[in-house]
């Protein structure tokens, strides 16, 4: 569930919004100024004004799309206007950057006008390669987008039409011949009659649906012919009007199909009873359905149930289709996104629910059983071969139908767009995923501190753990007021009455007594410090996990958890690991944190700790072992410290792809690596960088932060019997509750 506080402060905090416009090429001289600017930017302009077509080679317009609103109908809340749309306009924009890497400006337009609103957004043409319109309330967005997309040689294309049309058109087809049912047979109960129900409907057609056998329903009744005030785009489905059905239940009798674009809980269970055997029933109201899901499964056992949350199966989202619809069509720069290009796109949804579900996406849902059936009609929202399935088909369709200006080769193509899936998009979903399905009992020495409190909130209500907070009670209820949270699902230890200290200390005794050890400043130890405490609730059973460090040093976290929950059997020494998030990879960077001086055992063991949690992400790991040296031409005991490592990898491992020593460019850059291709066993970009000691890794990863704009989490302990993580001091309410999820999701694994 997300709160206003949450959603005001994800929006608000740092720069304002979630948009920002970053340069592509560099601007550090004078030189580099006069290039960008004058009198450089003149020889570009000079060669579009004798090729228009030339502003694709020389500019960033090929890849730029408008999100154009007038704010007449956003999402639930109606017509708000154009300041108050501009949140969802930059939300749609970050969608198209993060699933497809399209640069978007959004545009907000104050005018209600139709015919104003059609000058303004086409004389953008030549800034813009698409155009996305979005919550603009019907009729007037059917003429909208009609007149622009025949006056305007580029994509123009309404979502909130077409969007669900085509993911809700790959879900019918699915269902219906799982359901043994014909397109052309079916009869459909349309709850809503806006942009979207009539987008659908229009699209169903298309698929063979019969007109005829299509019934609309909206807040007036069932949508008939003697309609006062029926524009022609709802007329094309109105129904006789002598139709004796007039209620919401008349519709659904009989009816095949159910599809609601409406509002939430206007379905009641008898009203499906009336339907007809096996049916399909799609609601897709948000954030809650016309039909609660688990009512819709109780009252038809017998039907395929799909909503729009991501909560159930069968979930029913846009954005299996718009990013992946306009890279295609951008990229052969097509004049128009027709009604080809529209089928191709869910055709290409609807095959690729039947193809196996690879392992990250296993991943993400918590490695359930995944495969075409009942309960998985569509592709999985973070399926990222979605990319290369929907943009290849539309890339064709586009050419087959001859409004592409750059007849591409496909096959290349889609190649291409395979390379280009990264798994940066879904690392922290994979992740919390599995956190969410599982939700364990994470302790928090630290819980007076408003970070560690925000987070812990935040976990408790996203069901991502069950979070343990350690602090004066009185003290946590007033941070906790002043804050505006809700404690009840939240845990606290009272820090001056320890509940368990006797027992804690009793076993903190045992485990230290012949190191040093007695019982009675094993009992101080504990009473002392609520790290210590809290590491043996998890040594103990009553937590899963723990998470520390905001206010402490590293050390003052570590030390407590090698003492206490001690490193797993076979391991020799824990490690830590940063995941370093980039825009198109994800690196990891060991160790980071505890082996100062690691000698070639401990690094190859540092490597194979490391490949383990990657491959537990559902990443596959390629692992370069750093150095100063490139396979011995640079002799040292350092570097060829660092080569026995790499080889005891490999013998430990065979599977893993493992090579070293290398620097840093050569496990990064295909080009520095080409020398070495004859024999190198690294044949694409390491993703886990084992650095050669402490120094260089924590300088390294600490770099990253400073001077990228990587997202830097961590550190990450491996090796321990249980998972304990040391947050940086002074980390973010964000990186507390990743924090939380990857310590959750490891004690899952733990215990598999």
């Amino acid at each position: 569930m997300i709160r206003k506080e949450d959603a005001l402060r994800y929006h608000s905090r740092g720069r304002p919004g979630k948009l920002e416009v970053v340069p592509t090429k560099p601007l550090q001289t004078q030189r580099e100024l006069s290039l960008a600017y004058s009198p450089g930017v003149a020889e570009p302009c000079r060669e579009i004004a004798k090729d228009r077509s030339a502003i694709s080679k020389y500019t960033a317009r090929k890849n730029l799309v408008a999100v154009i609103t007038n704010g007449t109908a956003v999402l639930g809340l109606g017509d708000i206007g154009p300041y108050a749309a501009k949140p969802v306009m930059e939300g749609k924009a970050v969608l198209f950057k993060k699933y497809a890497d399209i640069d978007v400006f959004d545009i907000e337009v104050d005018e209600k006008d139709p015919q104003k609103f059609i000058e303004v957004v086409a004389a953008l043409e030549p800034t813009f390669a698409g155009i996305n319109l979005e919550d603009i309330a019907a009729p007037d967005s059917f003429t909208i987008e009609q007149t622009l997309e025949a006056r305007m040689q580029i994509p123009v294309f309404h979502d909130d039409q077409h969007g669900t049309a085509i993911i809700s058109s790959a879900a019918l087809m699915n269902a219906c011949e799982l359901q043994g049912k014909k397109l052309e047979s079916i009869k459909v109960a349309c709850i809503g009659a806006g942009a979207a129900a009539v987008g659908c409907m229009r699209m169903w057609k298309k698929l063979g649906v019969s007109a005829a056998n299509i019934t609309m329903f909206d807040v007036e009744g069932v949508l008939k012919s003697d309609r006062e005030g029926l524009d022609e785009a709802r007329a094309e489905f109105a129904q006789p009007a002598d139709d004796p059905r007039e209620t919401l239940a008349d519709v659904l009798k009989g009816a095949d199909v159910m599809l609601g674009l409406s509002a939430g809980n206007i379905v009641k269970k008898e009203m499906l009873a009336g339907m007809a055997d096996k049916p399909i029933i799609f609601a897709l109201a948000n954030p809650d359905p016309e039909i609660p899901y688990a009512d819709a499964k109780e009252a038809r056992p017998d039907a395929i149930v799909g909503t729009g949350r991501s909560d159930f199966p069968n979930q029913v989202n846009n954005v299996l289709g718009f990013p992946y619809i306009f890279r295609g069509a951008l990229d052969v720069e097509a004049t128009h996104i027709n009604d080809e290009m529209k089928l191709a796109a869910s055709k290409a949804l609807a095959r690729l629910a039947r193809e196996g579900v690879p392992e990250d996406v296993l991943e993400a849902y918590g490695r359930e059983a995944i495969q075409f059936g009942r309960d998985y009609i569509i592709p999985k929202p973070m399926d990222t071969r979605s990319l290369a399935w929907v943009a290849s088909a539309v890339a064709q369709a586009a050419i087959d139908s001859g409004v592409a200006q750059d007849p591409i080769d496909i096959a290349r193509y889609r190649q291409e767009l395979e390379q280009k899936l990264s798994p940066t998009r879904r690392v922290m979903w994979n992740i919390t995923s599995v956190a969410k399905k599982n939700p364990r009992r994470i302790v928090m020495p630290e819980g007076e501190e408003d970070a560690i409190l925000r987070a812990a909130d935040i976990a408790a209500h996203e069901g991502i753990a069950h979070p343990i907070v350690i602090g004066r009670t009185e003290v946590v209820r007033q941070r906790a007021r002043a804050l505006g949270i809700d404690l009840a699902p939240i845990q606290i230890i009272e820090r001056n009455e320890f509940p368990k200290l006797d027992e804690y200390a009793a076993a903190f005794f045992e485990r230290r007594q012949r190191r040093g050890q007695t019982l009675r400043r094993a009992h101080a130890q504990i009473r002392n410090s609520r790290t210590y405490y809290g590491m043996m609730m998890v040594h103990q059973g009553d937590a899963d996990g723990l998470v520390s460090g905001l206010r402490s040093p590293y050390p003052k976290t570590i030390r407590p958890a090698l003492e206490i929950i001690g490193i797993r059997d076979g391991v020799r020494r824990a490690a830590g690991t940063y995941m370093v998030i980039t825009k198109n990879d994800v690196k990891f960077f060991a160790d980071t944190t505890i082996n100062i001086d690691p000698d070639a055992e401990t690094l190859a063991e540092t490597a194979l700790l490391t490949a383990e949690l990657v491959r537990e992400l559902g990443i596959t790991p390629r692992v370069a072992m750093l150095s100063f040296s490139n396979f011995g031409d640079a002799p040292h005991a350092a570097s060829e410290k660092v080569a026995r490592a790499a080889r005891m990898v490999q013998e430990r491992d065979p599977t893993l792809m493992v090579d070293g020593e290398m620097q840093a460019d050569v496990a990064l850059s295909a080009e520095a690596r080409a020398p070495y291709a004859g024999f190198t066993s690294l044949t694409s970009d390491a993703n886990v960088l084992i650095f050669p000691n402490l120094g260089a890794g924590n300088i390294a990863y600490k770099l990253m932060g400073v001077m990228s704009n990587a997202n830097i989490i961590g550190p990450l302990v491996m090796g321990m019997k249980r998972p304990v993580n040391v947050l940086q001091q002074g980390a973010s309410v964000d990186t507390i509750v990743h924090m939380i999820s990857l310590t959750v999701a490891r004690a899952v694994r733990l215990d598999q």
